[in-house]
């Protein structure tokens, strides 16, 4: 079957998040062992898995993601990454429906080439800072706050964007703080850079040590900077080495995030299941 790897948040090569995607023929998912053996083998913060769903339902794929690790709830970038496959190669056209753990998720092509999710917003709930959160980052956080159920992530609000990009936390202590991960945030430095807040994401409790960018944590980003910016539609930029941008627009209990992709390989498994 054909595998592809695709860098999302980005309209260039070799930056934004790659993420590995397989379309699966229809009928019931593989078993779960060679998912994951898939996905440790490519080895890339997620692997996308996709299979067609008859005509009539909820949806129109069924979509799984694996890390390296473990199977997630919601990935972002790996969707992103799907649609763009699904588009460019006439799989599918106009608006996608796929349906995973957190429910059902909507992508639709715009004629630029950027694909637009549709998810849900994340609930914040605000936090006492956990012991052992400032000594694992290596900074004092402003605010810390909880994500909801199918992200699982500690929103860390931190001083400025310098010290967002200079952060070298204790990977290994961080593991044990979340449920899944530590995402880190500040303000930009320069609003007129062309994004209005910085982020980093750190998962090494699911394999991942860097996320170079997460879509699922701007669904909590996006209320965080709303809420504090007084506007609806923003722009992130993950400030990991590749970089990656996400536009967010957030509307009410739902969050759309916008981004380009670009295939950078297209190849062959071999080891079918």
């Amino acid at each position: 079957m054909r595998i592809r790897i695709v860098d999302a948040f980005t309209d260039r090569p070799f930056a934004g998040n790659p993420a590995g995607v397989l379309i699966l023929q229809p009928g019931p998912f593989p078993d779960d062992d060679w998912l994951q053996r898939v996905a440790t083998e490519v080895n890339l913060s997620e692997t996308a898995f996709t299979r067609p769903l008859p005509p009539g339902g909820a949806a129109d794929w069924a979509l799984r993601w694996f890390t390296p690790a473990t199977e997630v709830d919601m990935c972002g970038h790996a969707t992103l990454a799907t649609a763009h496959v699904l588009h460019t190669t006439g799989l599918a056209t106009g608006a996608i429906r796929f349906a995973a753990r957190c429910g059902v998720l909507g992508a639709t092509a715009d004629d630029d080439g950027a694909v637009t999710l549709d998810f849900p917003t994340s609930s914040l709930t605000p936090v006492t800072i956990p012991d052992g959160v400032a000594a694992a980052l290596g900074a004092v956080p402003l605010s810390v706050h909880d994500t909801a159920e199918h992200i699982g992530d500690l929103l860390v609000e931190l001083a400025d964007e310098r010290t967002v990009r200079e952060l070298s936390p204790d990977l290994p202590s961080l593991a044990a703080l979340s449920r899944r991960g530590i995402v880190v945030t500040a303000a930009a430095e320069d609003p007129a850079g062309g994004y209005d807040f910085v982020s980093r994401g750190f998962f090494p409790g699911v394999g991942i040590d860097e996320d170079p960018v997460t879509g699922s944590a701007h669904t909590a980003l996006a209320p965080f900077w709303s809420a504090r910016l007084g506007r609806a539609e923003l722009a992130g930029l993950q400030g990991s080495a590749r970089t990656g941008l996400v536009r967010t627009s957030l509307r009410g209990d739902r969050t759309l995030l916008t981004g380009h992709a670009v295939t950078v390989i297209d190849g062959e498994l071999l080891a079918a299941p």
